[in-house]
């Protein structure tokens, strides 16, 4: 059966659609690729490239960054061992490191930070979290070090109706720890800033305290006081504080509600007794994206002062859930708040803070970053800083420039009929299964047509 003109316009549609995406990963490679010019073999370069396209190739969360795997993606599963050796060697070479996509990253989020700063409502935050990189099949690679397990807490979590776990002790595996720094706007789609990885064991043995101290003086030195930071109640503490308030940091910290605070007139009291017999002084009518839920919150702030820095003012933003059984968000700052309004877009900053939860996500699930089996470390981050720069693509195709094409984009290569689907307000996950579609079909068509 001959293909009807409909089908073949329709193919070629496809392809010119899969084409355009290529050269939109490639022109967002080109600086870097130039720089890598200068340090490795032409030959080396262009395996980057292809690495690059196959990491959105090959989807799978359980062998996603084998070399194996992607040696057959790079050029054909019948020549998977040419292209696990080109990966090895890439990976393997001496001639540059890890660094040198950090830095490029780097750079790229302090042009982000720049842009923002020219829209005036826009507020540039730095979203700081942490998570950790699970390991538990291996214990002989390079830096591994013992990790709290969160799918053995997610497993052992009562459910109504079942028998009670056997254990309720945190569960601890070999793995690798992890910090995140992700750049966004109030209202603009994020942009990567930073992915760090240590270990507590090993030649590259060190402490949270330390990669923290050297993660801010790194945040310090790209953005200077541009940036909001925002940060979540594990980096609550009194040295912490100290630290931010030293140099008149910007922040935005959810500040646990059992932490004592000196109010207005000295007397020192847990952050849970600010509220007390307050009234609310504004109100709205909020929509949680996340749960897909529409209920209002209410609001209440005053100055404060912390007990070890008393010369510091800070301000108290306590943030009432318009649910029945939520706690509410206890939020210290140094910003100026003169109004509810002041205190309105500091709420909607910290809850911007959950783009750095889906981001350890996406790469945990969709990119496959646990399954990564090199041995040893240098090489490890070298792979793990590559998925990182392929991340880094796959949210800037968020922008609203590429609206309509990533609609088509969609369309073409991941249509879903569900009205969930169509109302995702960031798909990222269907823009790269889409692109994996696509760019399947056009090596496949690459390849037949020249053999």
């Amino acid at each position: 059966m001959f293909p009807t003109s409909k089908n073949a316009s329709s193919q070629a549609e496809v392809l010119s659609q899969a084409r355009f995406f290529s050269r939109r990963l490639e022109d967002f490679l080109s600086p870097f690729l130039l720089t890598l010019d200068k340090l490795l073999d032409r030959r080396l370069v262009a395996t980057f490239l292809g690495l690059c396209q196959a990491l959105i190739r090959h989807r799978s969360r359980s062998s996603g960054l084998l070399l194996s795997e992607l040696g057959g993606v790079l050029l054909s599963p019948g020549k998977a061992p040419a292209g696990t050796k080109r990966l090895s060697n890439l990976l393997r070479s001496k001639k540059w490191s890890s660094q040198v996509i950090a830095d490029y990253l780097a750079e790229g989020a302090r042009q982000y930070v720049e842009r923002l700063l020219e829209q005036a409502p826009e507020l540039p935050l730095l979203l700081w979290d942490e998570s950790v990189q699970e390991k538990t099949e291996r214990i002989k690679s390079q830096g591994l070090c013992a990790v709290r397990s969160t799918k053995a807490k997610r497993a052992l979590r009562i459910k109504p109706g079942y028998y009670d776990p056997p254990t309720r002790q945190p569960v601890h595996v070999p793995g690798l720890r992890w910090v995140g720094l992700l750049c966004c706007g109030l209202w603009q789609a994020p942009q990567l800033a930073r992915f760090a990885w240590w270990s507590s064991r090993g030649e590259q043995a060190t402490s949270l305290a330390q990669v923290r101290l050297w993660l801010l003086l790194w945040a310090r030195e790209t953005f200077g006081k541009a940036v909001l930071h925002v940060f979540d109640r594990g980096y609550a503490s009194a040295r912490w504080l100290g630290l931010l308030l030293a140099r008149s940091d910007r922040f935005l910290l959810r500040w646990p509600s059992n932490y004592k605070l000196l109010d207005v007139k000295g007397l020192l009291k847990n952050a849970y007794r600010f509220s007390v017999g307050k009234k609310a002084t504004s109100s709205k009518v909020v929509r949680d994206m996340v749960r897909q839920l529409t209920y209002r919150r209410s609001l209440v702030w005053m100055r404060c002062l912390h007990p070890d820095y008393p010369d510091q003012p800070l301000t108290l933003i306590i943030c009432r859930p318009g649910k029945k059984g939520r706690p509410p968000w206890y939020l210290l700052t140094n910003e100026e708040v003169h109004t509810d309004r002041d205190a309105w877009r500091l709420v909607f900053a910290y809850a911007r803070r959950w783009q750095v939860e889906q981001a350890f996500r996406f790469n945990k699930s969709e990119m496959g970053m646990e399954s990564c089996r090199l041995w040893f470390w240098d090489n490890r981050m070298k792979l793990l800083q590559i998925v990182t720069l392929v991340y880094a693509f796959l949210l800037s195709l968020l922008d609203k420039e590429l609206r309509e094409a990533i609609s088509n984009l969609l369309r073409q290569g991941c249509h879903r009929t569900g009205k969930r689907c169509r109302k995702t307000p960031t798909p990222l996950y269907r823009i790269r299964l889409a692109l994996a579609n696509l760019w399947n079909l056009l090596f496949l068509s690459l390849t037949q047509s020249s053999g």
